[in-house]
């Protein structure tokens, strides 16, 4: 049985946030089946409601999944966005993630999407990152989060937070590596053409 990745996108994320993931975990299945192996990772993009959502910068994706007809998921991934503020305030949003974050085995987030899972009250008491412009307004956001700079990814077993942007890829194959294997990660890296080591602080 594949793992069910689902990316919820929402209006003004930031496309590498999602797009690096995705690539990620494609790729790690795409080496599986050149193995012989079935693909370990199906991956969902999904919106609140289905519809079109327009990256920061202009593009749009169209021919998403509406996440309210997903009744479960393995792994949520909660990109990042620029305007904060905004994300956070969107209530159906919020609602999206603590619906999903409730069936999912694991729920991370890259970038700003951290401040979207302390909204979603899946960071109280946890350690987390974030981008490291924002590593301050985390810490600030709500009770008893632990900001932790200089890092790549942050793992608290239910919950993983990545650091900005690029830092997704690498959280995405920290995910790879705990889910199959760490030599599966290195061999998608290489694939990738990407240095990645399993330490998250390098």
């Amino acid at each position: 049985m594949a793992t069910r990745a689902l990316i919820l996108l929402y209006d003004g994320f930031d496309l590498i946030d999602a797009g690096g993931p995705y690539e990620v975990l494609l790729t790690a299945s795409r080496l599986l089946q050149r193995d012989g192996l079935a693909p370990e990772f199906e991956v969902v993009l999904a919106t609140p409601g289905g519809g079109d959502v327009t990256a920061f910068g202009g593009m749009t994706l169209t021919r998403l999944e509406a996440s309210d007809l997903i009744g479960a998921c393995d792994v949520l991934i909660v990109p990042g966005t620029i305007d904060v503020a905004c994300a956070v305030g969107d209530g159906m949003l919020i609602e999206t993630i603590e619906r999903l974050a409730r069936g999912a085995g694991m729920t991370a987030s890259v970038c700003t999407g951290s401040f979207l899972l302390a909204r979603a009250g899946l960071l109280d008491g946890a350690p987390a990152t974030t981008h490291w412009e924002d590593l301050s307004d985390l810490a600030a956001c709500a009770d008893g989060i632990e900001a932790v700079g200089g890092v790549r990814w942050v793992d608290a077993g239910a919950v993983l937070t990545s650091g900005g942007l690029t830092s997704g890829m690498h959280l995405a194959l920290h995910l790879v590596a705990r889910i199959t294997s760490v030599d599966l990660a290195l061999r998608t890296a290489r694939q990738l053409d990407m240095d990645w080591s399993p330490d998250p602080a390098r």
